[in-house]
Parts: structure tokens; C-alpha cells; sequence
């Protein structure tokens, strides 16, 4: 292994070339998204240097002394199977040394690596894509009416009720986060409301670089009450976009497949939710959509 190699934060010149290494990947980032990350935790993304040139990518973000996660684990091609990838885990490990629960997100042929580090296996994440509005149904499949409730766009609710409804139906509180996340101007949120103003369902929509170096977009996070509210939502975010749509669904929600196979969705891809400590007990049936599989 060279001896040059170094770990250090990230640098703002930086993250246009590690987006391109997520996008090389097929994680499809979002537009903005690592900058995200950056704000998050100011100390939570790490790159591993040869001769101070980024070979490699960690994300490993504090939430709060209970909860944080890793993601974003990237190590070039032509540096893999080199132990430098072992440098970046051990460093994000020993990052969140005193937080009491540790996620990931990890591809299926990770997760023997994953537990003998001793993280265990929670439940699926499934990968869906819609190929364009046109590809809803033009019907609601669910045929509910729902008279007392609207759509309305993100700036017509309050950050405080969205942050609320989000805390109760997240595994940790995340205010930081999600206000940088849904206020970040490459992205349109949509909230349901009723007619006291109260909130029962939100979500975002974002521009993504695909695979292939064509723009796509990933919804994340929805989260609604029921599955007809998250349809309303869905056919709301997708309206007039015509390209690949992707959708990072917990499968703790026992609604959520159901209503995206009947909805025109494919599933694609999974992932498996994984997690080193104490797991957060928080039911997911109200979650639909995850707001990244990086920061989980």
C-alpha cells in the first residue's frame, strides 16, 4: 500500500468529482445532494487521498448522540482490493464511536462484510422506477375521495409542521437535515393538508444524474398517512415529467409494494438495511419513499 495515503474532509472543489463517482456507481445522486451531506454534519464526509488526490469517498453523519449512518462508500475502481477502502471504514467507525446506533444501506453481496463488523441485517430496501407520468395509470387506483384534504406546494406549510409529522414516523429526529433537504432549490416538495392546515403527508422530488449521464429524478422522502394519500402525492411530485423516475422504498412498509406495482413502478434494485446497535423501534408504514439510501 502507498504510504502517501491520507484522510482528510472534503473540499467544496471536491464534490462535482465524487457526484461523478456516485453517478459511475449507479446511485443516481441528486442534484446538490453531497453538499447536503457537507451541511449535515461539517465533519461527516471524508475522502481518502493519494498524495492529497481523492482515490476514495466515506459519509459517515452524526444525526444526534443516538443515531448516525454511513454511506457514500466509494473507492475508485483502480485502487480496490488495496486497503484503502479498510482505511476509510475503520476511520468512519471510530467517527461514531459513541453513537448508540449505527445505519447502512448494503448491496446484497456486502452484507457478509457488513456483519463481521458486527452490524445485522434489518429489512429491505427496494429500488423502483416509473418511466415517465405518462406511465401512471390515468385513473387513481384507489378510488377514495378525500374532500377535506389538498395539495400544496412545500412554501404553503409551515418547516415546523413538516418537521413534527417527519420526527414521528423517523427512526431519529433529523431538523437539520431535512430543512436543508427540502428547502435546497434543485428539488419541488409537496405537502397534504386539511382543512385546519394540519399536515398528513409530504414529499420531495429532486433532478438526478443517471447511470448513464442522462437526467433522471428520485422522490425521497414520502411519507403519508395511507397508501391513497401517497398516491395523491406521487401522481402530485411526478406530474409532466417524462423520464426515469426512481423511488428508494423501505420494506418495513407493508403497503408500499402493493401500491407501486399497481401505480406502474418496476422494482430494479435492493438494498438491506442494516444496523450496529441498538435499533430504533419506530414503525415505517408510513413511509414510502426514503429521502437518500446515503444518509439513509
Amino acid at each position: 500500500m502507498n504510504k502517501n495515503f491520507s484522510i482528510r474532509l472534503i473540499s467544496n472543489n471536491e464534490i462535482e468529482k465524487v457526484t461523478d463517482w456516485a453517478r459511475l456507481e449507479g446511485f443516481a445522486p441528486g442534484f446538490d445532494d453531497i453538499s447536503i451531506y457537507k451541511n449535515t454534519d461539517t465533519q461527516g464526509i471524508w475522502v481518502g487521498c493519494l498524495e492529497n488526490e481523492p482515490i476514495g469517498i466515506i459519509a459517515c453523519v452524526k444525526y444526534n448522540p443516538s443515531y448516525g449512518f454511513i454511506g457514500l462508500f466509494i473507492v475508485k475502481k483502480e485502487f480496490r482490493h488495496q486497503g484503502y477502502g479498510v482505511k476509510l471504514w475503520k476511520h468512519a467507525l471510530n467517527y461514531l464511536r459513541d453513537i448508540d446506533c449505527i445505519g447502512l444501506e448494503a448491496a446484497p453481496e456486502r452484507l457478509n462484510d457488513y456483519q463481521k463488523w458486527g452490524f445485522e441485517k434489518s429489512s429491505i430496501t427496494n429500488r423502483w422506477k416509473l418511466y415517465g407520468f405518462s406511465n401512471l395509470p390515468k385513473k387513481n387506483f384507489y378510488k377514495d375521495v378525500y374532500h377535506n384534504f389538498k395539495v400544496v406546494p412545500g412554501s404553503d406549510i409551515t418547516s415546523e409542521a413538516v418537521l413534527n409529522y417527519d420526527s414521528q414516523r423517523e427512526p431519529s429526529p433529523r431538523p437539520h437535515f431535512l430543512t436543508d433537504w427540502l428547502k435546497n432549490s434543485f428539488g419541488t416538495v409537496s405537502a397534504l393538508i386539511d382543512d385546519n392546515g394540519m399536515c398528513h403527508g409530504f414529499g420531495r422530488i429532486r433532478p438526478c444524474i443517471l447511470q448513464n449521464n442522462k437526467k433522471g429524478w428520485r422522490i425521497g422522502p414520502l411519507l403519508a398517512d395511507t397508501p391513497p394519500l401517497a398516491e395523491i402525492l406521487i401522481r402530485e411530485l411526478v406530474k409532466g415529467l417524462e423520464s426515469e423516475i426512481l423511488l428508494d422504498c423501505p420494506g418495513l412498509n407493508p403497503y408500499a409494494n402493493y401500491l407501486l406495482c399497481n401505480l406502474g413502478f418496476n422494482e430494479i434494485s435492493k438494498t438491506y438495511r442494516m444496523y450496529k446497535g441498538v435499533q430504533p423501534p419506530f414503525p415505517m408504514n408510513q413511509v414510502y419513499g426514503l429521502a437518500c439510501l446515503e444518509l439513509g
